[in-house]
């Protein structure tokens, strides 16, 4: 049995009850704190927490393994990311100057950039070679912060290389200490080999694809890109359809670039989620309501691809839950970082920083299903945790958006060191 003590810590943030898996609408805008606090964990989990009393630390008398001084710093539950791709070959940054010149994210598809452009790259390289590249950014992720993530295939759009990608996310899971779920999107757009066959590639899916990635059990969720330019609310339909038989969950890219359907097709299917909803609508907000469809933002992809973001405080305001997660991509969202994501969600959609937190680390949990275990100080879950340079404030994180305050990442309850 192992066992650690956490002491000295300024502030204690992010606590909640056993049993509670998300925050909505009012709820957001509060972060249950201690200060002066202590945090013991035993075998990988929060064993106990509390305040310590006259400057004394009642944990402290106990034997221990590790002891761990947060020298006055914050204690928070390490964020949880619920939407990436960081499974990919090499950058785009020339698609970044294709942008800066005017041309947009269509334009760029069209041309047979973008997903294609990603998908031609990772067919050249080798498994060995695609997790190496993978490694390098899940371990900078773990150092920014995150200890739970979700991470997409899509890049593939063939049924060789989806396999290639989910072997891949399969790898991480087995060598990282990071919390990883797995989603099959080969409807991320239509591969080359299908260039006009929209409907026979959704097919291909459906009788090739899904049935070898459950054979291998490589995913937990099934995706869709349900958006103007790439698959209809119909297809989508039939999508996740055939991904319920092999007992893949729902989940949705939509109302991304158009008003398209995608939340209504979400809902009708018990979607965990759909993400992106910068063009989301009232009657989606409507939609939301009547259902435990976690709305989740991706503000990265606004602020590179310089396009709306989604109206995550409307949202809020309509009582719902709203997640955030990093979307970290090599075409419109080259980062993981999601402390960065909880300053773009203060300052571009307007959430105070309890929200901004909340909405990444329980929250963006649920969306991926694992808020039992993940995304709050609760008594019993894992012991992913960040501890922070003393800071003066909460809301000092979303405040000082570049700084590196990360002094000291757990995950499993061990310090994951450089």
């Amino acid at each position: 049995m192992s066992k650690t003590l956490i002491k000295n810590i300024g502030t204690l943030a992010g606590i909640l009850p056993a049993g509670k898996k998300r925050l909505c609408g009012e709820e957001m805008a509060h972060l249950e704190t201690i200060s002066n606090a202590w945090l013991t964990i035993e075998d990988g989990r929060i064993k106990d927490f509390g305040e310590a009393t006259n400057g004394k630390c009642e944990a402290a008398n106990g034997e221990y393994d590790t002891t761990i001084d947060a020298q006055g710093g914050t204690v928070l539950p390490s964020f949880c990311d619920s939407h990436t791709h960081i499974v990919y070959a090499g950058s785009r940054e020339g698609e970044f100057v294709d942008k800066i010149r005017g041309l947009s994210y269509e334009d760029i598809a069209r041309r047979g950039g973008g997903i294609l452009n990603s998908a031609d790259r990772l067919h050249e390289l080798s498994e060995e070679e695609l997790y190496g590249q993978a490694m390098r950014r899940v371990n900078e992720i773990i150092h920014k912060g995150t200890g739970c993530v979700e991470i997409k295939s899509g890049y593939g759009l063939t049924l060789e290389d989806e396999l290639k990608m989910l072997r891949v996310i399969r790898r991480i899971k087995e060598t990282s200490p990071i919390e990883v779920r797995a989603t099959f999107l080969g409807a991320h757009a239509v591969g080359r080999a299908y260039a006009g066959r929209q409907a026979e590639y959704v097919e291909h899916i459906i009788r090739d694809m899904l049935p070898a990635v459950a054979a291998e059990g490589l995913a937990d969720f099934i995706d869709v890109f349900c958006d103007r330019g790439f698959f209809t609310p119909e297809e989508t339909s039939q999508l996740l359809e055939a991904g319920a038989k092999y007992g893949l969950r729902a989940k949705i890219h939509g109302q991304e670039l158009a008003d398209s359907g995608g939340v209504e097709v979400a809902v009708k299917h018990g979607a965990l989620s759909v993400d992106h909803l910068e063009a989301m609508t009232d009657r989606d907000i409507e939609l939301f309501r009547q259902s435990n469809t976690m709305p989740t933002a991706l503000p990265g992809t606004s602020f590179f691809l310089n396009m709306p973001f989604a109206p995550a405080r409307k949202m809020i305001d309509a009582g719902l839950a709203v997640a955030t997660a990093s979307d970290y991509n090599p075409g419109s969202t080259p980062s993981g970082d999601m402390k960065f994501i909880v300053s773009l969600a203060c300052i571009k959609m307007r959430l105070m920083p309890a929200e901004a937190i909340n909405a990444a680390t329980i929250n963006t949990a649920a969306a991926m299903d694992v808020s039992n275990d993940f995304g709050s100080i609760t008594r019993g879950k894992v012991a992913n945790l960040i501890v922070t340079e003393p800071i003066p404030s909460i809301d000092f994180i979303p405040y000082a958006y570049t700084m590196p305050i990360i002094r000291r990442v757990i995950l499993r309850g061990k310090e994951i060191k450089e």
